[in-house]
């Protein structure tokens, strides 16, 4: 019988090194099949996001999005989700894991791997662009993966809720926007803009840039000057480029070509080399797709099990 696991269960076993792990070895796998079903009704929707890992495993995360539900009397969750883990091999459903908490651990991997591959290994500084639960774990993910640390600073538009952030966090809030990526080894931003506002004015030589926010064709938060300065990195060709702003509109626009996306995580943890120099300026985009769901439910019931 496929068994349950909520957050609970494996709240004091997981470990973003280890996570990031997982994904090296799975994206040593067969690349993955995915796919993707959206319905929408108004303002919620319904997502479906499924992978297959030939060797690994087949994984479908439904997710709910109703905008208004902290409006609701008693408040709910905005965004819920339920993911469903088969057996490769016969088809049998080996659990069902609550799909939040596959999202938290998939999105912040994500992007510290990522980082683990392209940062700096001596980078001092984070900046965290954003104030919501996203930008919480990127900073236990990043803290976690480079140890060496020595300041985290956090912007958002509301200042109230950086410093509510930054005093759960022991960060530092900074009001500037350019003040806080100037001095940035590394910059992380998770946010819903749909207008960039990073400017590559603002980043200095030997930089890595984190772009997490942006997930639809009209959203983005890099201008065209930091995406044309950047070496370009994706976790997924088939998911990142073309169905979200952040390079599609430059693309679109004529400031890159998709030849400039260097390397994608399956190219990167096959012998692609990554960052090539202390004074490059590496930028991610994280799109997110289905088959990293699949690896980090993987790594997550391997963990339950345990």
């Amino acid at each position: 019988m496929p068994v349950f696991i909520n957050a609970d269960d494996v709240k004091n076993n997981l470990s973003w090194s280890e996570l990031c792990e997982a994904f090296h070895e799975g994206h040593q796998a067969p690349q993955a099949d995915i796919d993707d079903i959206l319905f929408k009704q108004g303002d919620n929707a319904v997502l479906n996001r499924a992978a297959w890992i030939k060797g690994k495993g087949i994984g479908v995360k439904t997710a709910t999005v109703f905008p208004n539900n902290a409006n609701r009397t008693p408040a709910l969750l905005n965004v819920q989700a339920v993911f469903t883990l088969f057996d490769d091999e016969n088809g049998q459903p080996l659990a069902f894991i609550d799909g939040n908490l596959v999202t938290k651990w998939k999105t912040a991997g994500d992007s510290v791997f990522a980082a683990k591959l392209l940062a700096r290994p001596d980078s001092k500084v984070l900046t965290i662009i954003g104030a919501g639960a996203v930008a919480s774990s990127m900073i236990d993910a990043y803290r976690a993966v480079f140890p060496q640390l020595e300041k985290v600073q956090i912007w958002n538009r509301t200042f109230a809720k950086a410093q509510t952030l930054a005093t759960e966090k022991n960060a530092i809030a900074i009001e500037s926007l350019p003040e806080a990526l100037s001095n940035a080894d590394i910059a992380s931003s998770s946010t819903m803009s749909t207008a960039s506002f990073i400017k590559g004015e603002w980043i200095k030589a030997g930089t890595h840039v984190d772009l997490i926010g942006a997930y639809r064709p009209d959203m983005r938060e890099a201008d065209d000057a930091l995406i044309a300065k950047s070496h370009i990195f994706v976790d997924s060709r088939s998911t990142a480029i073309h169905d979200i702003g952040e390079l599609a509109m430059p693309i679109e626009n004529g400031v890159i070509k998709e030849e400039d996306v260097i390397a994608d995580f399956y190219q990167l943890c096959n012998n692609q080399q990554g960052r090539k120099s202390e004074t490059e300026i590496t930028l991610f985009k994280n799109g997110g797709g289905a088959h990293l769901d699949l690896m980090t439910a993987l790594y997550i019931m391997h963990k339950a099990e345990k």
